[in-house]
């Protein structure tokens, strides 16, 4: 055991991000310099494991960033300015008269006046002992998501370094960045929050979480093959919940994790990220490895299936998200009504889709437009309203939105006329619930499929959204445009769903 790392602390940040630390350097010594003590015999055991080379590159430890101090109070109270969104290891040095205990909070702002340490059931601290004299210490456990560091001690200290040292994964920017200078500018910090969110894999945020999602991931893989020609993380990712396993035979909510919930769209999600990975990256290999998982989960899926229609999930693990928006943000519990969902069916739709476009690439016959076709039109039966001109959200909630009425567009429940006027509402009406961040692009798709001429229409809004998060001071893009104060001030400001200008930019600008 370690002399110094306090032994079963278990003081939690988060619960995705599990336990902080408590570090002691009074009790370090010499064992790296040949004075061993406390240490006890290795016990030899012998495993059978499937080992294998690694797939992705190894991270990138960077020397440490400046940190501008904008506070400090007394020498016991200190404020540390990192100056843009960094992610990292905590390295410090500091001079101490006396042993005392440091407290270092970390967060994304300082609307407060000072990092939000405690947020619910969230503590983003961590404590070090200080001996007397001079301290040196990095931490290369934990990586911190943050633009700011706090510092709490018990007795007046000299900070002489503050920081973290960035952890990057490795990658090589391919893409060109627009000419326009407030586009180019959004992409710039499009690209920042893609690389603030990739390390051993793919992470929904560096902050809170650093979880790999199936939704979350298929927007950071389809701005990386644009923006870095990257690969390897795409392919190590995708096979990785690939061997995810669940009794009911959906994904779990991330990859990997013992926590029992499900978002059973998200497991949709899945079949674009591995037809498009396959497109982009010419390797057929992992599609065809994963193909009995991709059945298997349009088996689930057609299995669950009533009158033509598939319902929502009711089981106490299941999770009926599409979006941070009212009315597509589910409810967990078996509590919750049955219902048919617009989005969960049209996304069925397009995963049916793209399943057959997996097969055809790997020259079987398709199998599954029979299957698509008769739930388009079932879509089109019970969930179109011909007198209003919108999909709506579900068999129990008659409102219209823009994620469910674009995904409807995606996967041909209007035609013609109808499908012209109701790209026309997407853009403009607004009674619809509008798309989050996460989704918009799914109505940037809908429309171009719709209506070609909606790129200016496009380009400009994406300059409108993301305007507003630079003239905030962003240096990274929000996990929803509300920013910090969102989900109780839990809201993320690097997110990387919200990076998807980077393609869009390439597709529409090219």
């Amino acid at each position: 055991l370690s002399r110094c790392y306090e032994n079963g602390l278990k003081k939690q940040i988060t619960s995705q991000l599990g336990f902080g630390f408590h570090y002691d350097l009074t009790r370090e010594d010499g064992w790296m310099l040949g004075e061993p003590r406390g240490f006890s015999p290795s016990a030899v055991v012998e495993q059978q494991l499937p080992l294998f080379p690694r797939p992705v590159e190894k991270c990138r430890i960077e020397p440490p960033v400046p940190a501008r101090l904008v506070r400090q109070e007394g020498g016991v109270h200190f404020l540390f300015d990192l100056e843009e969104e960094q992610a990292g290891y905590l390295t410090f040095r500091v001079q101490s008269a006396v042993s005392q205990r440091l407290t270092i909070c970390w967060g994304e702002h300082i609307l407060d006046g000072g990092v939000r340490r405690i947020i619910g059931d969230r503590d983003f601290s961590v404590q070090c002992t200080l001996r007397e004299g001079e301290n040196v210490y990095t931490n290369p456990f934990r990586r911190l998501g943050l633009r700011y560091l706090e510092v709490f001690a018990e007795a007046p200290v000299s900070i002489e370094e503050m920081t973290i040292r960035p952890v990057c994964y490795p990658l090589r920017e391919t893409g060109r960045a627009p000419a326009d200078p407030l586009r180019r500018s959004i992409y710039e910090v499009s690209l920042r929050t893609l690389r603030l969110c990739i390390h051993d894999h793919y992470e929904d945020t560096p902050w809170r979480e650093q979880a790999l999602y199936a939704m979350d991931s298929r927007n950071q893989m389809l701005c990386g093959y644009y923006a870095f020609g990257e690969y390897r993380m795409p392919r190590a990712c995708l096979w990785l919940m690939g061997q995810d396993r669940r009794p009911d035979g959906l994904l779990s909510i991330c990859c990997s994790t013992a926590n029992p919930l499900t978002i059973p769209s998200f497991s949709l999600h899945y079949f674009t990220e591995v037809h498009e990975y396959t497109l982009y990256s010419g390797d057929k290999t992992l599609a065809r490895e994963l193909l009995p998982r991709l059945t298997g989960l349009v088996q689930v899926f057609a299995e669950h299936m009533e009158g033509g229609l598939l319902p929502n999930w009711q089981g106490k693990n299941d999770w009926n998200f599409y979006e941070w928006s009212e009315g597509l943000d589910g409810s967990l519990g078996i509590s919750e009504e049955k219902s048919f969902d617009t989005v969960l069916n049209a996304l069925f739709v397009l995963a049916l889709r793209h399943m057959d476009g997996i097969l055809q690439l790997l020259d079987e016959a398709p199998r599954y437009g029979g299957l698509a076709d008769d739930l388009t039109a079932a879509i089109r039966t019970e969930l179109y309203s011909p007198e209003a001109g919108f999909f709506r959200n579900s068999s129990r909630d008659p409102r219209p939105s823009q994620l469910a009425n674009a995904l409807a567009l995606l996967c041909g429940a209007v035609q013609g006329p109808e499908a012209l006027a109701l790209a026309d509402r997407l853009r403009s009406d607004p009674s619809f619930t509008p798309a989050t961040l996460s989704m918009r692009c799914f109505v940037y798709d809908a429309l171009l499929q719709t209506d070609p001429a909606s790129r200016d229409w496009i380009l400009q809004d994406i300059d409108t959204r993301y305007k507003r998060m630079l003239d905030a001071g962003a240096t990274t893009f929000w996990e929803t445009e509300e920013g910090a104060t969102d989900f109780d001030w839990a809201g993320s400001l690097c997110h990387a769903w919200s990076a998807m200008p980077v393609y869009y930019y390439h597709l529409l600008e090219a």
